[in-house]
């Protein structure tokens, strides 16, 4: 996911991160993925971006 996320500033502002979270949504309804099916694979769409933001390099790990 980390890899994946635009070149913005790391952040933990919850606003800013619900801008990225309104952005995917969006990206996905134009590829024709619900989401409900994105609500199936993760509980909340913004802690994984917020996970992703504060592992940028990647992985979980540290």
């Amino acid at each position: 996911m980390a890899e994946h996320l635009p070149n913005v500033v790391v952040t933990d502002d919850a606003l800013a991160i619900n801008d990225l979270v309104d952005e995917l949504m969006a990206a996905a309804k134009r590829e024709g993925i619900s989401a409900k099916e994105i609500h199936e694979e993760v509980d909340s769409v913004f802690e994984v971006i917020f996970d992703a933001m504060k592992h940028r390099e990647g992985g979980l790990a540290g």
